[in-house]
């Protein structure tokens, strides 16, 4: 029976979990995603795993690797998997270390996510220079020179700022990621609440794509980076396709981009298998 390792990353919406069998090089070969529930337990985290693992047809885990960004979900996650999968988590970076220069101001700061994208562009998508683009429930636009991580802009969200309008207002409704995925690639002038709502969020993200973009490749073109060539433009997280299919900017889909660094970092690791 193949041996897989399980892959964790936990944001502030949603736990995105990938397996992919244990050798080197291997590929995810299935992913799943439960909602981040702050009123999970070792069990009900637990059960949920069993059963997904089950729908994989996932029998023999030789690790689990996990990036998180919601430290209250770090112990539980840690005690499911010792109980229902009899495995301890190695969590990012503390557990497995990023073989990358983090140039923060104060290293400790950046999100593991962040990080972790930013190792997978570099691992994954090589080029001199990338701008990582992650649409989760923030919007983060992340700088990498060669091996080093510069730091970058975080920006609100798609759907939580979709909810916030939603919320703070009468009559807007919520939209849902089908809904951008199905609109029209051009902009219209909106002739309903729900057609102004839709191209309003999905072109204005859009355009925030482009003009970042746009902004950060200026600065990496002048000293001290004096990047010679436009960055690699990465993107990933839920709503990604939907925005960068209307964007201008020529960017680089990967919905597991995550999930695929995380096995690169256990691929290179081989004291932790």
């Amino acid at each position: 029976m193949t041996s897989h390792v399980i892959l964790f990353d936990i944001g502030n919406t949603g736990m995105k979990i990938g397996m992919a069998p244990a050798e080197p090089g291997a590929a995810i070969t299935a992913s799943y995603t439960l909602p981040t529930d702050p009123a999970a337990t070792v069990d009900s985290l637990g059960l949920a795993l069993e059963a997904s693992l089950r729908h994989a047809g996932v029998g023999s885990v030789a690790a689990c690797v996990a990036s998180s960004v919601v430290p209250s979900m770090d112990p539980i996650l840690d005690a499911a998997c010792a109980k229902y999968l009899d495995c301890s988590v190695h969590f990012v970076p503390d557990g497995l270390p990023f073989p990358m220069e983090n140039r923060y101001e104060r290293p400790r700061e950046v999100g593991a996510d962040r990080l972790l994208a930013a190792y997978a562009a570099v691992e994954l998508h090589p080029a001199p220079a990338h701008i990582v683009i992650d649409f989760g429930t923030a919007t983060t636009f992340d700088c990498v020179v060669g091996r080093a991580y510069l730091g970058g802009l975080i920006c609100p969200g798609v759907i939580s700022s979709s909810r916030a309008l939603a919320g703070q207002t009468a009559k807007l409704p919520q939209i849902r990621l089908q809904v951008l995925e199905e609109a029209e690639p051009r902009p219209a002038i909106g002739r309903s609440t729900s057609q102004s709502l839709t191209h309003g969020i999905l072109f204005g993200f859009a355009s925030m794509v482009d003009g970042v973009v746009e902004r950060l490749s200026a600065i990496l073109k002048d000293a001290p980076w004096n990047v010679a060539e436009p960055p690699a433009v990465v993107a990933t997280g839920g709503v990604a396709h939907a925005v960068c299919r209307v964007a201008r900017t020529p960017a680089i889909l990967d919905p597991d981009l995550l999930l695929s660094g995380l096995k690169s970092l256990y691929d290179q690791a081989p004291d932790f298998r």
